[in-house]
């Protein structure tokens, strides 16, 4: 499909402003920076402004990229009733102000959320000054910011089949290029010799998210001896909150294998291509992009919360690209035996990449993109001057 012009996108004979809302976990930054991405890339003189909190992973993130952030103040909700839970109104009054002016000064057209506490005083602000709205949700089962902007706008757009939100359209998750374009099989090689793994070993990638995830993190490290002695190479990325001095990297002589430790990894399109499988949490962005890039994976749903985690790998397990397992069962012994089997079974893992084709699709970035201009450039004249 042919992109329109970029001129086709202005609004009221200037470029396009565009103001996007996610922060705190990758969850969220990742298909935000994505879909950054993508706009410029469609129209390059897009003004793209992020939104975030001074918290989260977006402080980082979001500059990495490129991208101007603008901070609001955190409106965090009490996980359980206390003295936090009276301080919610007046918190949210005192961001919806930061993000209005925020949609004022960039002359915003449209706010494009991507959930979390973040968006919700964006998507209020946006309503009171009249700017429209386009949500995108990552996750099967939606939070509480996106449900409340999917009353204010038609314009809603979901990762997973079965999101129950209004008005929802799906279109999988936005992926950055460097991942939707991922050839993996022709980047192996040069992906581990950049972690420093064992060029011919079966490697498992062990990542827990961008926070990590302590059962994941104690059995993968209890467990590391014995995947050396099996031959297999693991990089493990622990978070960098559960980064130590203790996490080096080791090898075993006699097999070639290699443990890399690591904190972050920035660019995880490398880390998919150096895996033959991954071990790790289920959020919505690594069920999008191991399915898109065809790594099976063994998933491990976060043990609290509502639940989301299971729904977002329910449809690659029921695909077979994927394996689920508790918790509680994600122990040094399952680590050090299960793995092994799975690694050397090449034939059971070729046929979940093929499971997993067709799961998800690659052009996410690019749909919301083109829906996100086209909503700004329909907008009409800025209504947000500085007397509303």
């Amino acid at each position: 499909m042919t992109s329109p012009a970029p001129d086709a996108y202005a609004s009221a004979g200037r470029p396009v402003s565009v103001v996007l809302a996610g922060g705190g976990t990758a969850g969220h930054t990742s298909p935000l920076v994505a879909t950054a991405q993508e706009l410029l890339r469609l129209a390059p003189g897009t003004r793209v402004t992020a939104v975030g909190t001074a918290r989260g992973l977006e402080t980082t993130v979001v500059p990495a990229a490129g991208l101007t952030l603008e901070l609001i103040p955190p409106v965090p909700l009490p996980r359980r009733p206390g003295p936090d839970l009276f301080r919610v109104p007046a918190r949210l009054a005192a961001a919806v102000r930061a993000a209005a002016a925020v949609l004022r000064e960039t002359e915003a057209d449209v706010a494009l959320g991507f959930g979390g506490y973040v968006s919700t005083p964006v998507y209020l602000a946006a309503r009171r000054l009249g700017v429209p709205v386009v949500v995108h949700e990552q996750n099967a089962l939606p939070g509480l910011a996106n449900r409340l902007a999917a009353r204010i706008t038609h314009d809603v757009f979901t990762s997973f089949p079965g999101t129950p939100l209004a008005h929802a359209t799906l279109i999988g998750l936005p992926l950055r290029r460097g991942i939707a374009d991922l050839d993996r099989a022709g980047d192996r090689a040069s992906a581990r010799a950049a972690f420093d793994l064992g060029a011919d070993r079966p490697t498992l990638l062990v990542s827990g998210g961008s926070q990590g995830a302590a059962s994941i993190n104690g059995a993968t490290r209890a467990a590391a001896d014995d995947l050396l002695r099996a031959g297999i190479s693991v990089l493990h990325v622990l978070g960098p909150r559960n980064f130590a001095p203790t996490d080096v990297r080791r090898a075993d002589e006699a097999t070639g294998a290699a443990y890399v430790p690591v904190a972050y990894v920035e660019a995880m399109e490398q880390a998919y291509a150096a895996a033959d499988l991954m071990l790790g949490r289920c959020g919505a962005g690594t069920v999008m992009e191991t399915a898109a890039v065809g790594l099976p994976s063994v998933f491990v749903p976060y043990p609290h919360g509502n639940g989301e985690q299971a729904r977002n790998a329910a449809p690659v397990v029921a695909a077979g690209g994927g394996l689920l397992l508790d918790d509680a069962a994600c122990t040094r012994d399952w680590v050090a035996t299960q793995v092994p089997a799975l690694l050397g079974d090449p034939a059971r893992l070729a046929a979940m990449t093929r499971a997993l084709a067709g799961t998800t699709r690659r052009d996410a970035a690019t749909v919301l993109a083109r829906r996100t201009l086209a909503v700004a450039a329909g907008s009409g004249p800025r209504r947000h001057g500085k007397g509303h």
